[in-house]
């Protein structure tokens, strides 16, 4: 009994020290991959601003066979914001009556946890705001998914020693995939899902091997064409993956481990055969070893939604790490 009362003073005592600053108890955040907790009341939700919100979180990805949002979006009123509810990991927090403007807070309820606040003195404001911001809200929202979602790919790393002796570099994935294919310059790994498979190919290319030009997309379309043709092979006798020419690529240049990136998203298809999924693949520009790394995933799961497929895929490719 002594004991007991001792362990509640020392506690007591630790809590209450302090400047009252940092002695608040934060809890863990949670919440499924992607899901974002709109705080709205309902009038607002039906009508314009809830319009505007909508259009912006669960607008269609592209690169995907299928229209799927961005995000999952669950709309809570104001009056019952409170207890659990408010642990989710991204919130959008909407307040009328105060000045317009968009803020960006860490960590308000729970950790990590990302809250934007997007307030303005009556529904038109708000709507601006929305609209104004809408690509960095998402870049938001996004980056504390994949924060999320490599951290829990970490619980159970494969050990990934094949791609550091073979290609200089670091790549996390969890146990669930396996090595499918291993040449000195590819690798190809997989994951079996219920209803098909979840694939990662990793090659390097010569740095004379993409040039940025107004070409470049149609140089990174042929080479993974000829990957495919040569790495990855079909059902049927004379079948291998290629890139489906109907769905026009997406293609942008962003940052990997600090280096230029090429971005491309499509719809890959099996030549000869009736396969075809969504692929996003990276080219890492390498300048320092004179070479471009290559981190493709594609998937192939028929009839079900592929978004958090790809999603998953994306988080691991951007873990690399080139050494």
């Amino acid at each position: 009994m002594r004991r007991t009362l001792l362990l509640v003073f020392t506690v007591f005592t630790l809590i209450s020290c302090g400047d009252g600053k940092n002695d608040r108890i934060i809890f863990d955040s949670a919440g499924k991959i992607n899901d974002v907790s709109v705080v709205i009341d309902n009038t607002m939700w039906d009508g314009r601003v809830g319009e505007a919100i909508r259009n912006v979180l669960s607008s269609p990805i592209y690169g995907l066979p299928q229209d799927e949002p961005i995000f999952s979006i669950n709309q809570i009123p104001s009056s019952v914001f409170d207890g659990f509810i408010t642990k989710s990991r991204t919130i959008l927090k909407v307040e009328m009556g105060k000045p317009a403007g968009v803020t960006y807070k860490n960590n308000v309820y729970a950790k990590p946890q990302r809250v934007v606040i997007v307030s303005g003195q009556n529904k038109d404001e708000i709507i601006q705001q929305v609209s104004d911001n809408a690509s960095k809200i998402v870049d938001v929202f996004k980056n504390i998914e994949i924060y999320e979602k490599q951290r829990l790919i970490k619980k159970t790393l494969y050990n990934s020693k094949t791609l550091t002796e073979k290609l200089g570099l670091k790549i996390n994935f969890h146990s669930g995939y396996r090595v499918a294919k291993e040449e000195d310059d590819f690798i190809w790994i997989r994951r079996d899902i219920n209803t098909g498979t979840l694939n990662l190919m990793i090659y390097e290319l010569p740095f004379d091997a993409i040039t940025k030009t107004d070409s470049t997309v149609r140089q990174i379309i042929k080479i993974r064409d000829s990957i495919g043709k040569m790495h990855i092979a079909g059902p049927t006798e004379g079948s291998y993956m290629i890139t489906e020419n109907a769905y026009t690529p997406f293609h942008s240049e962003i940052i990997l481990d600090n280096k230029p990136t090429l971005e491309t998203k499509g719809l890959w298809d099996i030549k000869n055969a009736f396969m075809s999924g969504p692929f996003i693949n990276y080219a890492i520009e390498d300048k320092i070893n004179n070479r471009w790394v290559v981190v493709e995933g594609f998937a192939f799961a028929p009839s079900v939604e592929k978004r958090n497929h790809i999603f998953e895929l994306e988080s691991i490719i951007k873990s690399i790490k080139i050494e």
